[in-house]
């Protein structure tokens, strides 16, 4: 088990972690540093407390917000795949059509040779 240090409002915090996963815990905890501080600029000192639940609120509402916007972008995807699979259908159809059209036309022209000879 690794453990890495952070700084969030000032605070350093010692957190224990999966080892590779030092990095990672480093920059969620300088988002979250950055949104208190953003927070504190917008509103000022309300209190330690509220500024941590604010941004705790906002970066939820934030991730809640991606997660419609991919499901809505998954919906459009799946129904753009229905599309391109009804339109390659179609095709193959068409393709069928015009090989037997062909076929067709190449019996009737060579039954049309052998009566003009």
């Amino acid at each position: 088990m690794a453990h890495v240090s952070v700084t969030i409002d000032n605070r350093k915090f010692r957190l224990a972690c999966n080892e590779g996963e030092e990095q990672r815990i480093e920059s969620l905890a300088g988002m979250i540093d950055g949104k208190i501080n953003e927070l504190r600029g917008s509103f000022g000192e309300i209190g330690d407390n509220r500024l941590v639940v604010m941004a705790a609120l906002t970066i939820a509402d934030e991730l809640m917000e991606a997660r419609v916007e991919t499901a809505a972008a998954l919906k459009r995807f799946e129904a753009s795949e229905a599309k391109v699979g009804t339109v390659a259908a179609s095709l193959d159809t068409l393709g069928m059509r015009i090989e037997e059209l062909a076929a067709r036309l190449a019996r009737e022209g060579g039954e049309e040779d052998r009566r003009q000879a």
